[in-house]
């Protein structure tokens, strides 16, 4: 479990795969406080951490994990935004994220609006994802709230403090991000779904 809340972001070292698993190496400033078999999301995906090495560490993706987020179009020196499992009694300082990508979204307009930022994202309404307005959405593992919201397509807007620790400050048009959707909103368009 998440909040959405980036503690930091790491750089891709190091890509290995290995027949359908790809093995991703991270230099990161929390590495010396991560154990083997801890929990981290990168970039809104949760992934084991396998291996410790000095400052950096190692986490393995399987297929599905690839196939249903933009981990594939990573390359060495991206950044990626790390966010560790939140402890129970913790604050909440985002929303209930769980680290499993729904789907990829597509970056479609970036709009400076006096030192922050509207984002426009689109995705694929076939899947029975929504937003809504004022709702919570997680970005790339960040919890962001909605604005804009239609049918397949959302705006978010950021501030500077956020620009400048994650890698919202890399995304371009056309950028592939991975989306969560709220929870509670999947629960509720599921049991509508069925009537």
């Amino acid at each position: 479990m998440f909040t959405g809340i980036i503690e930091t972001v790491g750089i891709i070292k190091d890509i290995q795969k290995e027949n359908d698993n790809v093995h991703i190496t991270v230099n990161s400033k929390i590495t010396n406080e991560l154990k083997i078999d801890q929990s981290v999301a990168h970039n809104g995906v949760c992934l084991t951490v396998v291996n410790i090495s000095d400052d950096s560490y190692t986490v393995t993706a399987i297929k599905e994990t690839i196939d249903k987020t933009n981990l594939g179009t990573w390359q060495l020196n991206d950044l990626i935004n790390l966010e560790r499992a939140m402890k129970l009694g913790d604050r909440l300082d985002g929303h209930i994220v769980q680290g499993h990508v729904d789907q990829i979204g597509i970056c479609k307009e970036i709009t400076e609006a006096n030192g922050s930022w509207y984002y426009t994202f689109q995705y694929d309404e076939n899947l029975n994802n929504i937003t809504i307005e004022k709702g919570s959405i997680t970005v790339n593992g960040v919890s962001l709230t909605v604005v804009n919201s239609k049918d397949n397509e959302f705006s978010v807007a950021i501030i500077p403090y956020t620009y400048e620790h994650t890698n919202f400050k890399n995304f371009r048009i056309d950028t592939k991000i991975n989306l969560e959707f709220d929870v509670v909103g999947k629960y509720v368009s599921k049991l509508f779904s069925k009537k």
